[in-house]
């Protein structure tokens, strides 16, 4: 589990990043940073709903009553193949995506082991759809989001001074999320009880003091000497670099608490099934699980993070702060929104879809088709990949160790 969590967080780590990163907004020193935080906390608090699906939604638990071994078995030969994808993957820069990884491997084994009958069809037949409708549902949010900041701020005659004066509001927006998220999906490990109108309550009052923090620091921003409207544009991106930091913060946030599934859904598997001696039955999700996730994203992300970092945030298309922020906010908007449903979506989908959005905002020359080929290329062999050493590794480890 840790070493997929490792694999996870150098590969998938790195796209939620990689925006803040390729804009120049934060160093790489910056982004390990945040991740380390953010992603841990995601992985802890909010983590356990789609745990739970990766963990019991995949395979019908009930048709390994007689030989549960072999739930052991499938769930750490899936770890495996994943984690081994993940490292060939991220070492080569290649944008995987962690979810078709563990999901490919899952149903792998359970074909491998116990025939179709093995697998919720109707459940992976859900979580496929999510694939293709997060970067759709991305895509369209930074467009809109990149569009009314051309219109709000960056087509104005005094860019600085609407930056100044809309900002504070786009702050607010992505610390709302945050704080939504937290409240009403990642306390469950603090025993607090809050209902739903409390949590709007609380994240409108957090996200109003982010804002005026964050004004009182675009106030501070001077307004470049000279009174052409270019020169005031360094400046603009100046204060878009501060609402950087607050989406990075956001995505990493909400990547944390969807993807430490992929890692630690399987190991929870295991660790029921070891505890109880039955595959049916059902125990909590130990907070120590969470926690090996969170440590293993963190560690890959220092480790083979920055190639990946290359290609998401510099290859597809230009970007610029201001374009960072609205595909930032758009991917963890969609992260947080599916997190909080238990769908395990694709990190790596959600985010490619937010750059294109804002590529397409800018016109369809502002891509580099090329490099976005190549991404959906290793989308579509990253699953039959994972199930193919998923079912070799099974079968080694059944002759490896019979009963």
């Amino acid at each position: 589990g840790l070493f997929m969590a490792l694999g996870m967080g150098a590969n998938d780590v790195a796209n939620a990043m990689g925006t803040s990163v390729g804009s120049r907004a934060i160093s790489i020193r910056q982004a390990l940073i945040i991740a380390a935080l953010f992603e841990f906390g995601g992985a802890v608090l909010a983590g356990s709903n789609v745990t739970e699906t990766v963990r019991n939604g995949i395979v019908m638990p009930h048709v390994f009553d007689a030989a549960p071994r072999l739930l052991i078995y499938g769930m750490l030969s899936s770890l495996l193949a994943a984690g081994l994808w993940l490292l060939v993957a991220s070492k080569r820069g290649w944008p995987v995506s962690t979810t078709h990884s563990i999901v490919g491997a899952i149903v792998g084994f359970a074909l491998a082991s116990r025939g179709s009958e093995a697998v919720q069809w109707g459940n992976v037949a859900y979580i496929v759809t999510s694939w293709v409708i997060s970067p759709i549902v991305a895509g369209v949010l930074s467009y809109l989001i990149f569009r009314s900041a051309l219109r709000l701020i960056l087509e104005h005659d005094q860019p600085l001074v609407q930056a100044r004066r809309y900002v504070p509001f786009y702050m607010f927006l992505a610390a709302f999320i945050l704080t939504l998220v937290t409240l009403l999906s990642g306390l469950k490990y603090l025993h607090l009880v809050i209902s739903h109108v409390q949590a709007y309550v609380a994240a409108a009052g957090i996200g109003t003091i982010v804002a005026l923090i964050g004004k009182f620091f675009i106030e501070r921003i001077r307004i470049e000497d000279g009174s052409a409207r270019e020169l005031h544009f360094a400046s603009v991106e100046r204060v878009f670099g501060i609402l950087m930091i607050s989406t990075a913060c956001c995505m990493a946030f909400a990547h944390g608490s969807n993807d430490v599934a992929n890692a630690v859904g399987p190991v929870a598997a295991v660790v029921a099934v070891a505890q109880s001696g039955v595959v049916s039955h059902n125990i909590g999700i130990s907070i120590w699980i969470l926690v090996l996730g969170g440590i293993g994203i963190v560690i890959g992300l220092a480790t083979y993070g920055r190639r990946v970092i290359e290609t998401v945030g510099r290859e597809i298309t230009d970007l610029t702060p201001s374009r960072g922020f609205a595909a930032e906010l758009a991917a963890a908007s969609t992260i947080v929104m599916a997190s909080s449903t238990g769908m395990p979506i694709s990190t790596t989908h959600t985010l490619v879809g937010a750059i294109l959005g804002v590529g397409f905002a800018r016109g369809i020359a502002a891509i580099n088709l090329q490099v976005v080929r190549t991404i959906i290329l290793s989308w579509i062999v990253t699953v039959p990949v994972g199930a193919a050493l998923s079912v070799a590794i099974f079968y080694l480890v059944r002759l490896l160790l019979p009963g």
